[in-house]
């Protein structure tokens, strides 16, 4: 049965948004539920077969309150609210259209995309130790830096840490040039990345300097204590059991650990010995320890990624 239901938004410029450049947003919401759309005003008009109404109708609710939280309408977006509807969760976008965790140096208010990624962040927020695990893309290291920072500029600790271990496919530290310090920044990159879009350069700097912010080498953990920080152990697949263990009991007091990896991307040489993978196992059901699994759902990157990832999962499943 053919029907057509109508939708008023309050504000023009919400409307705007949710047309998007050249009403790109309208075209993919029309394809993905397989309706018209036309837009007079601030009236959504939306009509087809009765059970893609009702869909895109709930889909235009849903990017109505990622319009209130002041969320940007991208094309990731709008295929994960598509993901929440077909599962009959639209509503739940509200649980992660407000609020924040901190603003960055350019303004911008980090905020987490999925479901998946809010339940991340809580466990950090409620846990001292978090192991999150999950494909390239799911924000496992972006939200745990800035976790890291807002624990910082509230002063809930004194410094904040994030280490590596200086393993990559192919590679060995000894024939990269230059001294120790240039051989490891390539692996340590993408942490300054994250710290310098939290801080700002000027300010990320000047705290690297008095030591407030620390990068460096899962090596150079060893024989410490780490008290009244937050820790933040990236890629961590690559590690063996013996350096997970050390880095784990390297905890002091007042302090928080985010454990993070992608156990599909092992770059050991026996890809059995991966601390994280055992960690997983060895830690499970301890207290004031979390275990959060991200997936697919939770990339936000391009659609794509999530794509590859799910073919080479497929993949992996027929072996």
């Amino acid at each position: 049965m053919l029907i057509e239901q109508i939708i008023t938004l309050s504000r023009m410029e919400d409307v705007i948004t949710l047309c998007g450049s050249y009403d790109k947003n309208i075209d993919l919401l029309s394809r993905q539920y397989n309706v018209v759309i036309i837009v007079r005003g601030n009236d959504i008009r939306i009509s087809g077969e009765e059970i893609n109404v009702e869909n895109a109708v709930l889909a235009v609710k849903a990017i109505e309150k990622m319009l209130d939280g002041n969320e940007a309408i991208t094309d990731q977006a709008l295929f994960y609210i598509h993901s929440l509807v077909m599962e009959g969760q639209s509503e739940r976008i509200s649980e992660i259209s407000t609020g924040g965790i901190c603003v960055t140096s350019s303004g911008k208010m980090v905020k987490p995309k999925t479901l998946g990624q809010k339940k991340y962040i809580d466990a950090i927020a409620k846990n001292t130790i978090v192991l999150g695990v999950g494909p390239a893309g799911t924000g496992k290291t972006y939200l745990a830096v800035a976790m890291a920072a807002k624990a910082f500029k509230n002063h809930d600790v004194n410094k904040i840490i994030l280490t590596r271990p200086a393993v990559e496919a192919g590679e060995k530290l000894g024939f990269l040039p230059g001294d120790m310090q240039n051989k490891v920044d390539p692996y340590l990159r993408p942490l300054y990345d994250a710290l310098n879009d939290m801080f700002g350069n000027e300010t990320f700097l000047r705290l690297m300097e008095k030591g407030s912010i620390e990068v460096a080498p899962l090596a150079f953990m060893r024989g410490r204590t780490l008290d009244d920080a937050f820790i933040i152990l990236d890629e961590a697949q690559n590690t063996t059991r013996e350096q997970i263990k050390m880095f784990l009991t390297r905890l002091g007091f007042n302090s928080k650990m985010v454990i993070t990896g992608d156990i599909t991307q092992i770059d050991l040489p026996d890809v059995k010995r991966s601390g994280l993978v055992d960690a997983l196992k060895v830690l499970k059901g301890i207290d004031d320890i979390a275990i959060l699994k991200l997936s697919d759902r939770d990339v936000i990157r391009h659609k794509l990624v999530s794509d590859i990832i799910r073919a080479y999962d497929a993949t992996i499943h027929k072996k």
